[in-house]
């Protein structure tokens, strides 16, 4: 199994830490967590896709004091997740919980974008999700785990010029939220965790040049650039660091009976609520319309 470790692990005892693999590792929310984790006593296996970017996650390890297993996991490429859930089981000797955190950013509406670009948003941040859950869930059944996702605000809310984006996080919170009684009834506690706007992600995961965006964007030029200095300056001003956001994370992995839908903000249960509460659609499209005029 292609894979690169900082610590290493025989099968497990009783004594042995509950093992905690979590995607997306290699910057903001997963890299957190991973941290946030392992200093509560988990064993964490930390993966990535690229494990040559693990840089800021091993520096972070060491300035915490702690161990992680620093693996490669692509969520996308079926072979690669299987490679990885049988060699956590291989080396640990079981799998406690879940993290699916790995995802992409995307900004676009559909006049401009093709059906393609949208089915690799979905890849990536839905599909990536079922890739690990699937592979995950007989080994969390047989130690009663937790599978956790983390999704976004924009899974309750739809945003403008995040369509795509939205869309693959309203289907894993759909499949979660349909998933979880049928877990529960094997012993599998689901939740979802909201985060709103983190600081230092929002531009560095779309990655795409703002600017060629707005020359691009032909008709919807005007709304873009109401949107984009709207947005902008929330995640400079108002977001949250992504250490705050992993005590979600945190939350999920350790509550004796963690809720199914779990916010890091109350920024963000604010924003949720709006939408929970809203039966006919009207105060959600009363906001989100301000952003683009």
């Amino acid at each position: 199994m292609p894979s690169t470790s900082s610590s290493s692990s025989s099968s497990s005892s009783p004594s042995s830490p509950k093992v905690v693999l979590i995607t997306g590792t290699s910057s903001g929310i997963g890299l957190a967590a991973a941290i946030a984790a392992a200093r509560a006593g988990w064993q964490v296996v930390a993966t990535l896709r690229d494990t040559g970017r693990a840089g800021a996650l091993r520096t972070a390890a060491a300035e915490a004091g702690v161990e992680l297993d620093v693996r490669q996991l692509d969520v996308t490429d079926e072979a690669s997740v299987a490679a990885a859930l049988s060699g956590v089981i291989a080396d640990h000797g079981r799998l406690d919980a879940v993290v699916n955190n790995a995802g992409a950013g995307h900004l676009g509406t559909l006049e401009n974008e093709s059906v393609a670009d949208v089915r690799a948003v979905m890849e990536v941040n839905f599909f990536g999700v079922l890739h690990v859950s699937k592979a995950a869930l007989p080994h969390l059944r047989a130690t009663g785990g937790r599978l956790i996702t983390v999704t976004s605000v924009g899974g309750v809310v739809g945003q403008p010029f995040n369509e795509a984006y939205c869309a693959a996080k309203f289907a894993v919170e759909g499949y979660m939220e349909s998933l979880a009684p049928v877990a529960a009834a094997l012993g599998v506690s689901v939740s979802v965790v909201e985060p709103g706007a983190v600081a230092t992600e929002f531009v560095n995961n779309i990655g795409v040049d703002l600017q060629a965006e707005i020359d691009a964007a032909g008709p919807y030029a005007k709304p873009l650039q109401a949107y984009l200095d709207r947005t902008t300056a929330q995640f400079l001003n108002g977001a949250q660091t992504p250490a705050e956001a992993a005590e979600a994370v945190l939350e999920a992995l350790t509550a004796n009976r963690p809720a199914f839908r779990i916010q890091t903000s109350d920024w963000a249960r604010g924003f949720t609520g709006t939408k929970l509460a809203d039966l006919d659609g009207s105060a959600v499209l009363g906001l989100t319309a301000q952003w683009v005029s």
